[in-house]
């Protein structure tokens, strides 16, 4: 099975960067599209940027201008780079891709990473 891996995380200063990497393994075919969510507690998870084959990438407004996100497809690996961070990123932050597998090549599947703590203080 296809298994998504984060890292990256930590504790930061206001105002300081951190860039998270997620690498992509197992038996694949396609990597679609590759996404970085997160979620702080008592929170929904939310969609933080997007980033498709022909590299058209999309942000939540909270982050437009501070985060960008980036993939090698060599590496089958997405990248979101975090400038001027502020308490409000303060969570877990999931990567998420569809991803066709050699198996059943007809068919993407969502597939989720289980997720790196980003904490920003103040």
């Amino acid at each position: 099975q296809v298994q998504l891996v984060e890292s990256g995380g930590g504790l930061v200063q206001a105002g300081g960067s951190l860039t998270l990497s997620c690498a992509a393994s197992g038996s694949i075919f396609d990597i679609k599209a590759m996404a970085w969510y997160r979620q702080a507690p008592g929170k929904q998870r939310e969609l933080v940027a997007a980033i498709g084959k022909g590299a058209n990438a999309n942000y939540t407004d909270s982050v437009k201008g501070r985060f960008t996100i980036s993939r090698d497809n060599a590496k089958n690996t997405v990248y979101l780079q975090m400038n001027t961070l502020k308490p409000e990123d303060t969570a877990v932050y999931y990567c998420n891709a569809q991803i066709v597998g050699r198996t059943i090549i007809a068919v993407a599947y969502d597939y989720w990473g289980q997720g790196t703590q980003v904490t920003v203080s103040s």
